[in-house]
């Protein structure tokens, strides 16, 4: 089972307790951004669509995005909880102030393991914060004997997208009608994965 462990400048890595929700459910995970992601169906005649074009474009104004507060399952707490569940989430400590959380669920039908979340407050961002936690997502995907890691981001968020690709991952796929029908209508879904290392 994961445990807690510290970095070099104080951040404590541990699986989240359920004291640990409301810091949660508060954590400011909004950001501002001067690029996002487009896509298009370069092939849009009749009988096309076999394939997007996915290109970073400038925005002016940058965009600003502040995410609705989310409910945070429980089950995903790792203290205390059944040690073979498949979901769990970890917390990044600096003192007693909780700067940012990966919760990940672990799928044995594919074995694949999908970040669900993972947020770093806007002031802790740069610190390799997001990094860590991801390297905790890792360590709980191998002992559960995952293949890849797997998540979903918006296509307005260039931010997190060049994050990930630091991290590792690639493009496998898209989603251009997931976010209809929610504020966020008109971003895309991206997917990005990467090999358990």
């Amino acid at each position: 089972m994961t445990t807690a462990h510290g970095s070099a400048d104080g951040i404590v890595y541990r699986p989240a307790r359920p004291e640990d929700a409301g810091a949660i459910e508060a954590l400011d995970s909004s950001f501002t951004t001067a690029t996002v992601f487009e896509v298009s169906d370069p092939d849009s005649g009749a009988g096309a669509g076999f394939g997007f074009l996915l290109r970073e474009v400038p925005v002016d104004p940058p965009v600003h995005k502040v995410f609705p507060p989310e409910e945070h399952d429980e089950q995903v707490f790792g203290g205390g909880q059944d040690p073979d569940a498949d979901a769990r989430t970890f917390v990044a400590l600096d003192g007693d102030l909780l700067c940012g959380f990966a919760a990940v669920g672990y799928a044995p039908w594919n074995r694949r393991l999908t970040i669900e979340d993972i947020e770093v407050s806007p002031g802790h961002r740069g610190r390799g914060i997001g990094r860590a936690l991801m390297e905790c997502a890792e360590r709980f995907a191998r002992e559960r004997g995952a293949e890849h890691l797997w998540l979903e981001v918006s296509s307005v968020n260039a931010p997190a997208v060049h994050a990930y690709r630091r991290m590792g991952f690639t493009f496998c796929g898209l989603d251009t009608a997931l976010y209809g029908g929610t504020p966020a209508a008109g971003e895309h879904a991206l997917y990005m994965s990467r090999p358990c290392r």
